[in-house]
C-alpha cells in the first residue's frame, strides 16, 4: 500500500470515527406531550440567607398561592421585540414571548413563549422579594402571594417603566421598579421606605422558578441546558438531571448548590436557543443558589443578596438585571461589552472554543457582508482551505514525491525480506536522503477534525442558523434537507419520512447525494487499490457517508461538500505542478469495469 493510500484510508478512518460518535449521541425521540395531564400548581421552598427567619419562611414561597397568577390582575410588557405581562400577584414577570421568533417555519407558526405563569404547565417566570431578618415576620414582607398595586405606568415598554407599590401597613412601604431595553434585558430596582419607629433587617432576593417536565429540551451530548452561572469568573454549567434534589433528607445528600460570589456573576437557565438569568450588580456580594425540588418538581436558581439593616426613618435600594431571551450572539457580546462578566460564554461554545468562538465570529461577520448563512458557511470553508494550504501544498507535494519513490521503496522490501527492522531503516535512509516526510499527508487530515467538531458546535448551538436559509428548498441551515429521493425530490405527491425516524435515513435529499459524489470524485484522483480488501472500502465508503450524513443539519452538510470540492481542485492542481497528471475520467471509467475473477488453482 502506497503512502497516498494510506492517508487516505487515515482521513477515511477518523471522519467515520467522528460521524459516529456525533450518531451514537443523536437526541432520542421526545415523548409526546399528554394534553389531559393535570396542571401542577407551583409552590417553591426556601430562598436561604443570613436572617432570622427560618428558610422556608424567608421568601414566602412555602405556602400555596391564594390564587394563580394568571388569574391575578396584571400589566402589559409590549416593547418591539417582547410581549407579555405582569402578575400583580408577586410582582411576577411570568408571561413573555419573543416577537422576532416563531416555533416553525410557517408563516402563521406561533411565535416562542419563554415564560409562562403558575398553575399551568411549564410554569416559568421571575420573581423578586425580600427575606425577613431582625424584628420582621414572613407576612411583613412582600413574597410571592402578595398583590402589588400600580403606582406608576400602565405598560412596560422600552421607553416607559413602571412603578409597583406595597404598603405592609407597619410602617415599611416596598416599591418596585422595573424597565427593560429594546433587546432582552429588564432591570429590577427594589426599594424599602422605613417610616416606622424600629430598625429592621431583610434581604433583597431574585429567583427564577421553573416546574414541571421540561420537555421540548434536545437531551444531546453536544449542547448544555441547564443550570448555567458565572461565580467571580468561574463558570459552572449543570444539567437539569443533575441538580441537586433539596428536599431530600441533608444526612442523603439533600442539598442546594450555594456560591459565594464575591464581586461578579450571574445565574439562570439555559436551554437550546432561549435563557434567562439573573445578573447582580457588578461589585455586589451575593448568594448563588440552586437547587431542585422533587415533591413539587420545580427546579429553582437565585441571587440572594446581603442582609440590610434599614432604620427608622432610612430607606435602601438595589438594583439588578434580568435577562430573558434569545441567545443571540451580537446582543449578549453587548451585554458584556456593557459590564455582564464572561455574558457570552452562556452559549455552549465546546471543548474547542478557542475554535469555535473565532469560527462563529468570522461566520457571522461573513453573515452581515453576503447576508446569507449558505453562502456564507461556503465563504469561511474556502477561509479555512486558504488558511490551510500551506500545510496542503506541503502534503500533496510529499505524496507526489513518494509516489516518485515507489520504485526504490520496493527494491527495499525486497532487500529486507521478513526483516521489518531492517526494511524500517532503510526507508528511514531513503526519506532522510530523498527529504521526504512520510507523515506530512497526515497533518492536515488532523487539523480538520477539530474544525469540523467546531463547525458542527456552531451550526447546531448558535441561534443564527436556526431558521436561516440558503436556496430555493434548503429554508433552514439548522435542519436536515429536507427533500427526498423517495419522493424524486417533490415531484411525486406522497410524503416522506419524517427526521427522526428509522427510516430518514433512506430518505436522501439533494445535498447528502452531492456529498457522497464530492468525495467519491475525490478519490478518482488516483487509481483504485491493488488490494481487493482496501478497494472494497473506497468504493463504499463515500456512499456510506452520504446516508450517515443525510440526517446532519444542511449548513454541515454544505460546508463538506465545499470542503470536498476546493480540496479537489486543490490535489489535482499541485498534483500536476510536481508533474504528475491524474487520470480523473480514466480512473471513473476503470471503477465501472467488470472486474475479472481470480483464477482457480488446479
Amino acid at each position: 500500500m502506497d503512502d497516498q493510500n494510506k492517508n487516505l484510508i487515515l482521513a477515511t478512518v477518523l471522519s467515520f470515527l467522528v460521524i459516529l460518535g456525533w450518531t451514537l449521541f443523536f437526541p432520542p425521540t421526545e415523548p409526546p406531550v399528554d394534553p389531559n395531564a393535570p396542571a401542577e400548581q407551583v409552590t417553591a421552598d426556601a430562598t436561604t440567607d443570613a436572617v432570622t427567619a427560618a428558610p422556608s419562611d424567608a421568601a414566602g414561597l412555602s405556602s400555596t398561592p391564594q390564587a394563580t397568577a394568571a388569574d391575578a390582575p396584571r400589566l402589559a410588557i409590549e416593547t418591539a421585540r417582547l410581549t407579555g405581562s405582569i402578575s400583580l400577584q408577586g410582582g411576577r414577570i411570568d408571561t413573555l414571548s419573543l416577537k422576532d421568533y416563531r416555533e416553525t417555519l410557517e408563516p402563521d407558526s406561533e411565535i416562542v413563549q419563554l415564560l409562562k405563569p403558575a398553575g399551568g404547565p411549564g410554569a416559568y417566570y421571575a420573581l423578586y422579594g425580600w427575606a425577613p431578618g431582625q424584628g420582621l415576620a414572613v407576612e411583613d414582607v412582600p413574597g410571592q402571594d402578595t398583590v402589588w398595586s400600580i403606582a406608576e405606568g400602565d405598560t412596560l415598554t422600552e421607553t416607559t417603566p413602571v412603578t409597583l407599590r406595597w404598603d405592609n401597613g407597619k410602617g415599611l412601604t416596598f416599591n418596585r421598579v422595573i424597565s427593560v431595553d429594546s433587546n432582552y434585558m429588564f432591570q429590577v430596582t427594589q426599594s424599602v421606605t422605613n417610616t416606622g419607629t424600629g430598625t429592621v433587617s431583610l434581604a433583597p432576593y431574585g429567583i427564577l422558578v421553573r416546574q414541571g417536565e421540561l420537555t421540548g429540551l434536545k437531551n444531546f451530548f453536544v449542547l448544555h441546558e441547564g443550570l448555567v452561572r458565572m461565580s467571580d469568573g468561574i463558570l459552572e454549567s449543570v444539567k437539569y438531571s443533575k441538580m441537586p434534589d433539596f428536599d431530600v433528607d441533608p444526612a442523603e445528600g439533600g442539598q442546594a448548590e450555594v456560591e459565594r460570589v464575591q464581586e461578579s456573576g450571574w445565574i439562570g437557565f439555559t436551554d437550546h436557543f432561549w435563557m434567562t438569568t439573573l445578573i447582580p450588580a457588578t461589585n455586589t456580594p451575593f448568594k448563588s443558589v440552586a437547587k431542585y425540588g422533587a415533591v413539587n418538581d420545580v427546579y429553582r436558581t437565585e441571587a440572594v443578596l446581603p442582609t440590610q439593616t434599614v432604620a427608622a426613618g432610612a430607606d435602601y435600594s438595589v438594583t439588578t438585571q434580568l435577562f430573558a431571551g434569545a441567545k443571540e450572539w451580537e446582543t449578549i457580546r453587548a451585554y458584556q461589552k456593557g459590564g455582564v462578566d464572561r455574558f457570552v460564554d452562556s452559549i455552549d461554545w465546546g471543548w474547542f472554543f478557542f475554535l469555535t468562538k473565532p469560527i462563529f465570529a468570522v461566520l457571522h461577520w461573513l453573515n452581515g457582508l453576503i447576508g446569507n448563512m449558505g453562502w456564507a458557511i461556503i465563504a469561511l470553508t474556502f477561509l479555512i482551505k486558504a488558511l490551510l494550504f500551506p500545510l496542503a501544498y506541503k502534503s500533496y507535494v510529499s505524496m507526489a514525491k513518494m509516489k516518485e519513490l515507489q520504485p526504490e521503496m520496493e527494491k527495499v522490501k525486497e532487500r529486507a525480506g521478513d526483516d521489518r527492522q531492517k526494511m524500517q531503516q532503510e526507508m528511514m535512509a531513503l526519506y532522510k536522503k530523498e527529504k521526504v516526510n512520510p507523515a506530512s499527508g497526515c497533518l492536515p487530515i488532523l487539523l480538520q477534525i477539530p474544525i469540523f467538531f467546531s463547525l458542527y458546535k456552531v451550526i447546531f448551538v448558535t441561534l443564527e442558523l436556526r431558521h436561516a436559509p440558503w436556496i430555493g428548498w434548503i429554508r433552514d441551515l439548522s435542519a436536515p434537507d429536507p427533500s427526498s429521493i423517495l419522493n424524486l425530490f417533490g415531484l411525486l405527491p406522497w410524503a416522506t419520512p419524517e427526521p427522526g425516524s428509522i427510516f430518514f435515513i433512506l430518505s436522501l435529499g439533494v445535498l447528502p447525494i452531492l456529498l457522497g459524489i464530492s468525495m467519491w470524485l475525490q478519490q478518482k484522483l488516483n487509481p483504485a487499490p491493488t488490494d481487493a480488501t482496501q478497494a472494497m472500502i473506497f468504493a463504499w465508503m463515500p456512499w456510506i457517508f452520504m446516508f450517515m450524513l443525510g440526517s446532519f443539519a444542511s449548513g454541515l452538510v454544505l460546508y463538506w461538500i465545499a470542503n470536498n470540492t476546493i480540496t479537489f481542485i486543490q490535489q489535482y492542481t499541485i498534483m500536476r505542478s510536481q508533474g504528475y497528471k491524474p487520470d480523473v475520467f480514466g480512473n471513473i471509467k476503470s471503477s465501472f469495469k467488470k472486474k475479472p475473477k481470480p483464477e482457480e488453482k488446479g
